[in-house]
């Protein structure tokens, strides 16, 4: 009897929570639209455990008002997507095309060469345009901002277009091959 009581309130909690989401979702300042967004994120089935764990932290801290730390975590998940993505043919193209970035794997090369240029490198991969590489190029930038001491300092609205644009096109760049 208690136990089926426990599992109603619970039931009731939770259906709740999820409307009361959705309802405040729209808000603009609302932390809800950070669980909309986490759904979003959730569907994304390009990403492994490890990436999907680093955006679930950029989310967190997006929750918490942490929003340059945000926009650290989710681009080292589109990062580690990327390195996964330059690597997937075991370097061929990437050797190709870079032929004096060396290293026995990707984790090697990214020690000395900066992300910048493993972004630009999409382009003549075939990943991206250029109008598709430059935006990459300026969500980079707007990370290193919030890496690294500047007057950028990000709110709610910015870091979850922020985030949202990256899992975008973290999503177009898994469906393209090398």
């Amino acid at each position: 009897m208690i136990e089926q009581l426990l599992r109603d309130y619970g039931a009731r909690a939770a259906a709740f929570e999820a409307e009361a989401h959705r309802l405040l979702g729209a808000e603009e300042t609302s932390p809800s639209r950070v669980v909309a967004l986490s759904k979003t994120y959730g569907d994304v089935d390009a990403l492994n455990v490890r990436q999907g764990d680093l955006l679930k932290q950029a989310l967190q801290c997006a929750e918490h008002g942490l929003f340059r730390a945000a926009h650290v975590m989710a681009w080292a998940a589109f990062m580690d997507f990327l390195h996964e993505k330059l690597s997937s043919d075991n370097l061929v193209r990437l050797r190709a095309e870079r032929p004096k970035w060396i290293g026995a794997d990707i984790l090697e090369i990214a020690e000395t060469v900066p992300e910048r240029q493993f972004v630009e490198l999409t382009r003549p991969l075939g990943l991206c345009t250029k109008n598709q590489m430059n935006a990459l190029v300026s969500l980079l930038q707007r990370r290193n901002e919030c890496a690294h001491p500047s007057g950028y300092h990000p709110g709610l609205n910015e870091t979850l277009g922020y985030v949202s644009e990256l899992i975008q096109r973290l999503e177009t760049l898994a469906a393209k091959s090398l």
